[in-house]
């Protein structure tokens, strides 16, 4: 998954940031109002973790100080991106001001980590209409565990071909664009080049062999995941 992380606290950042990369995700953080703004408004993301009280540059007025302004711009755009809020704030009516601007859950600090994670997890699943685990022909995803096997033996996969697979299997039978793609596997500094898009999906091909899945390339769209013809 490729998260959007929004906490201005920089030890709680730098944890999770640290935990959901070695979890597998890519992950874009924000500090300040300011930054996750752009950020939200040029990247497109699986999930966004939102903390609700956020500094404010010097140009920007009192009112605006709030996760929450930021969250209600994105929804009154259209944007359906999962949101988990993340805040000290536990009253309850600041959680249903929260839920009330658009968040999809919300969970008060101090938090396991092992739980955001879970919570990411099952929003992500009900966006995206997906299973804890999906099957194409014996090749299986299992999002839960990160991991693809075909035939109960599991794929050895770098992290960035597991996203491509992730992506395509999600649900399968779904059209994925290169540009789509590309974004989910960039940096933000810097887009995926379309050979090295193009060489994860050959490395990818060669791995499910036999596996009765294959990746079908839609020239000028993009690439689709099926189940392999007799």
């Amino acid at each position: 998954m490729r998260i959007l992380l929004v906490e201005d606290d920089p030890v709680l950042q730098a944890v999770m940031l640290r935990s959901l990369v070695d979890a597998g995700h890519r992950v874009d953080p924000a500090s300040d109002l300011a930054t996750a703004t752009h950020l939200w408004r040029v990247q497109a993301f699986d999930a966004v973790l939102l903390d609700l009280n956020l500094p404010l540059s010097e140009r920007q007025r009192s009112d605006m100080g709030s996760g929450l302004t930021l969250l209600r711009e994105m929804r009154a755009k259209g944007d359906k991106t999962p949101v988990l809020v993340l805040t000290a704030r536990n009253r309850t009516d600041e959680r249903i001001a929260g839920l009330d601007a658009g968040a999809d859950d919300y969970l008060g600090k101090p938090f396991e980590l092992a739980e955001v994670e879970a919570r990411l997890r099952a929003l992500v699943r009900r966006s995206q209409g997906a299973d804890d685990q999906t099957q194409v022909g014996q090749l299986v995803l299992d999002r839960k565990g990160r991991r693809a096997l075909v035939e109960g033996e599991e794929l050895v996969l770098p992290a960035r071909e597991l996203e491509v697979l992730w992506e395509l299997m999600t649900p399968p039978g779904r059209t994925v664009s290169k540009k789509d793609l590309s974004n989910k596997l960039s940096d933000f500094d810097g887009a995926l080049a379309d050979n090295a898009l193009e060489a994860f999906i050959s490395r990818l091909r060669k791995k499910l062999a036999h596996s009765g899945a294959s990746i079908r390339t839609l020239r000028g769209i993009g690439y689709l995941m099926e189940e392999e013809r007799p």
